[in-house]
């Protein structure tokens, strides 16, 4: 499970290093600062949990069935609350209305605080190793 957690926290944040340039560099001209702004937001939030899944993957004060509490509720929760933003910033650049589909930005989100919530409980309820 840890090279899972490892490989997903890598992948995501190669993507988002990948999604940021395009969207620095080929959205600039055809999007607005604001779109461009939650364009960033989505990608900053995924940068952000693919470190927390880099770190999740090196954490050894958790068990494996925790660590997969925790990390399916951040996988899943990353990619819907950031693709979902990318999605609704480029929104005039396609002929689809994402707009229609913006409830799942929330649920991402909440999947996100549910994984951080998991790990938090997870880490206070282990007893300290002598």
């Amino acid at each position: 499970m840890k090279k899972t957690i490892l490989g997903t926290g890598i992948l995501f944040g190669l993507l988002a290093v990948v999604i940021g340039a395009f969207g620095a560099h080929g959205l600039e001209k055809v999007l607005t600062q604001e779109s461009l702004a939650t364009f960033e937001t989505g990608v900053k939030y995924q940068m952000y949990h693919a470190f927390f899944l880099l770190i999740l993957g090196n954490l050894d004060i958790i068990s494996n069935k925790t660590s997969k509490w925790v990390y399916y509720p951040i996988t899943i929760g990353t990619v819907l609350f950031s693709f979902s933003i990318y999605f609704l910033a480029t929104n005039n650049l396609t002929n689809f209305d994402f707009k229609t589909i913006g409830f799942i930005t929330p649920i991402g989100g909440l999947l996100l605080i549910l994984g951080w919530a998991q790990l938090g409980y997870s880490v206070l309820k282990t007893s300290p190793k002598k």
